[in-house]
C-alpha cells in the first residue's frame, strides 16, 4: 500500500497536492489551521480561499498567464478544471465564484475515503513524506521551524487586498459596461473621471490615513501588488498608466473616452459584488469609505469589504529547496505555493502539482522529472531553485524563458506560447508525469 502523505496548508497549493497525491493511490491527511486560529486576511475556514482576487488572470494563449495554463492541463491540473466549473465573466481572464469555488474543491477532496482534515495549528515540523503548503500568512511557530531547518531567516513583503462593494449601490449614471477595445463583451463595470474628479480624487488618496506601518516595513511593499495610494504617491498620472489607464474604453450611450476609469470586476455568479480591479490598499477602513466615495459613480456605495494590507512570508529558497521544491536531505519534504517564492494563484497550483508529483515519484522509485526550461513551469521551478536572497516572489513571465532573438519581436509571444506547448507535451509523455 502507498504511504499516507501529510499535507500542511489547505490553499491551493495544499489543495492541488492532496488531490495529485489521491489521484495516484496515496492517503492524505491535511492540516489546516483555520477557522481555529485565522489570518489577517483570511475571512472563511474553506479549503482553498482566494484572498486578494477572484481572478486566475488571463487564459489567452500569447501571454505567460495562459500559457502556463496550457501546461497545467497538459499535467493534468485539477484545480484549474474545478476553477473552469465555477467561473464567472471576466472577458479573457479566468474569474471565479469564490464561494463557488471553494466549496467544490472541498467537495473534490471529500470525495476520496483516504482524505482526513484536523483542523488545528501546526507548529513543527511534520515527518516525510509531507508538503507544506502554508502559504505567505505561515504562522510564527511554523516559520521558526522553517528558518530553523533553511539556516537563514524568512524572507518578507507586504501584501494588500482590493475593496468589494454591492453593485446596487453603484450609480449606474456614472457608469458603464464594456471590455477594453470591447473585447470581453460586458464583462467589467467602468467608472470613468473626468480630470478635475480625477485630481481631487488624487489628492485626497494621497493624503489619507493609512494602517500603522513601520518604515522598513513600507520598504518592503511587494511591486506586483502595490497599493493603489502606494501608486498614487508616484505621480500625478501614475494611476492613468495603471489600474485607471482609460486607453480602449468608450461610453457606449455618448462615445466618449475619459480622462480615467476605475474598473469593477464581478465577484460572484449572482453579480451582486463586485471588486475594484488593481484597488489594493492600506487606508483605513473609514478613510476608503471617503476616498473612494470620490469615484462619481461609487459617491453612495455599501461595501461587502474594505482592502487590508498583510505581512507574507517566502523562503530564502536558493540551495534550500531545489526545482522539484523539496527541501534538501533526506526526509522526503516538500514545499508548495507562495511560501516556495512563486507568485499568484495559479504559480501556487502549479507548485503544488509539481511538489506532489515529484514526491509521489520519489516514493515510488522513480527518477526526479522536471518540465523543460523553455516551459513557464520549468522556468518558474528552476527560479525558485536560484534565487537569491534579494529576490522577490516571482510570477509566470516570459522573460524567464531562454531568448528567441531569431524570432520577430510581433511572433515571440506566439512562438513562447507553442514551444512551450510541444514541449510538456513531450516532457508529459516521455516521463509519464502526468500518470
Amino acid at each position: 500500500m502507498k504511504p499516507t502523505v501529510t499535507v500542511v496548508g489547505g490553499g491551493l497549493a495544499g489543495c492541488e497536492a492532496a488531490l495529485q497525491l489521491l489521484g495516484r493511490g496515496f492517503g492524505v491527511k491535511m492540516y489546516e489551521m483555520r477557522p481555529v486560529r485565522m489570518t489577517g486576511a483570511h475571512s472563511t475556514d474553506g479549503l482553498a480561499e482566494l484572498v486578494c482576487s477572484n481572478s486566475l488572470k488571463s487564459e489567452e494563449e500569447e501571454t505567460a498567464s495562459g500559457t502556463l495554463k496550457a501546461e497545467l492541463d497538459a499535467m493534468g491540473c485539477v484545480l484549474l478544471r474545478i476553477a473552469r466549473e465555477c467561473r464567472v465573466p471576466s472577458g479573457s481572464a479566468l474569474a471565479v465564484d469564490r464561494e463557488k469555488f471553494s466549496a467544490a474543491v472541498g467537495s473534490a477532496l471529500a470525495r476520496y475515503s483516504a482524505f482526513e482534515i484536523v483542523r488545528g495549528e501546526v507548529t513543527e515540523l511534520p515527518e516525510g513524506p509531507a508538503v507544506i503548503a502554508t502559504g505567505p500568512l505561515t504562522s510564527d511557530a511554523l516559520a521558526a521551524r522553517l528558518a530553523e531547518l533553511t539556516g537563514r531567516e524568512n524572507l518578507h513583503f507586504y501584501d494588500a487586498v482590493a475593496p468589494i462593494v454591492e453593485f446596487s449601490s453603484v450609480d449606474m449614471s456614472r457608469a458603464y459596461f464594456g471590455g477594453r477595445y470591447g473585447k470581453g463583451g460586458d464583462d467589467y463595470l467602468n467608472l470613468p473621471m473626468e480630470k478635475e474628479e480625477y485630481l481631487a480624487f488624487r489628492e485626497a488618496l494621497v493624503g489619507a490615513e493609512t494602517a500603522i506601518l513601520r518604515d522598513f516595513e513600507k520598504k518592503e511593499l511587494f511591486e506586483g501588488c502595490m497599493p493603489i495610494e502606494e501608486i498614487a504617491r508616484r505621480g500625478e498620472d501614475a494611476m492613468r498608466f495603471g489600474p485607471l489607464r482609460p486607453v480602449g474604453l468608450r461610453d457606449p450611450a455618448t462615445g466618449k473616452g475619459a480622462y480615467a476609469v476605475v474598473q469593477l470586476r464581478r465577484e460572484n455568479t449572482a453579480g451582486d459584488c463586485w471588486n475594484l480591479v488593481g484597488f489594493q490598499t492600506n487606508l483605513k477602513y473609514g478613510e476608503q469609505k471617503r476616498v473612494f466615495g470620490m469615484i462619481p459613480a461609487l459617491a453612495n456605495a455599501e461595501f461587502v469589504r474594505y482592502g487590508v494590507m498583510h505581512r507574507n512570508t517566502y523562503l530564502s529558497s536558493a540551495g534550500r529547496l531545489n526545482a522539484n521544491f523539496r527541501f534538501a536531505g533526506e526526509n522526503k519534504l516538500y514545499a508548495a505555493g507562495q511560501l516556495t517564492g512563486v507568485e499568484g494563484y495559479v504559480e501556487s497550483i502549479m507548485s503544488g502539482l509539481v511538489a506532489a508529483v515529484s514526491l509521489a515519484r520519489e516514493t515510488e522509485g522513480k527518477e526526479a522529472a522536471l518540465p523543460p526550461e523553455t516551459t513557464v513551469t520549468g522556468a518558474l521551478c528552476r527560479y525558485v531553485a536560484s534565487a537569491g536572497t534579494d529576490a522577490q516572489p516571482m510570477n509566470a513571465n516570459f522573460g524567464l524563458l531562454p531568448s528567441a532573438a531569431d524570432v520577430g519581436k510581433k511572433e515571440r509571444k506566439k512562438y513562447y506560447h507553442e514551444r512551450a506547448l510541444r514541449d510538456i507535451i513531450r516532457f508529459v509523455r516521455e516521463t509519464g508525469f502526468s500518470d
